[in-house]
């Protein structure tokens, strides 16, 4: 998947979860996790576009690993909707599931840029160079 193909994924999953805030009802709880839902849900789009910006692969790494946080905290809030029965799961079932998927994509893609960094901290083995016989 190319960087910007996840970044539309993104954005539409914080466009859906937009309108998952507005279905809850007006309630204490419901308020409660309307703010905690708007804010990490929302947040990792733009989290993701600015790892895509970083300067280096450190930055890089560190910017994922605050887009999984917030795709992680997400799907709490989800399933705590769920286990509140303050929207049906037929409302909620594909969006958790999203973002499960895209908490994997996030996952797989820091373990990936881990190595890469690992690999380029390593020094290459220079190939032996002939030894000129000792001169009489």
């Amino acid at each position: 998947m190319k960087w910007d193909e996840l970044a539309d994924r993104m954005l539409e999953f914080s466009a859906r979860i937009g309108k998952v805030v507005d279905a809850l009802p007006e309630s204490r709880l419901g308020r409660h996790i309307a703010g905690q839902l708007v804010r990490c849900g929302t947040s990792a789009a733009p989290n993701y576009e600015e790892g895509c910006a970083a300067e280096s692969r450190r930055d890089f790494i560190h910017k994922l690993r605050i887009v999984l946080k917030e795709l992680r905290d997400s799907r709490c809030w989800l399933r705590l909707i769920l286990k509140s029965e303050l929207l049906p799961e037929a409302r909620l079932g594909c969006l958790l599931d999203e973002a499960t998927q895209l908490c994997n994509i996030i996952a797989q893609s820091i373990l990936t840029a881990r190595n890469n960094e690992q690999s380029a901290r390593k020094p290459r083995r220079q190939p032996p160079t002939a030894q000129s016989p000792a001169s009489p």
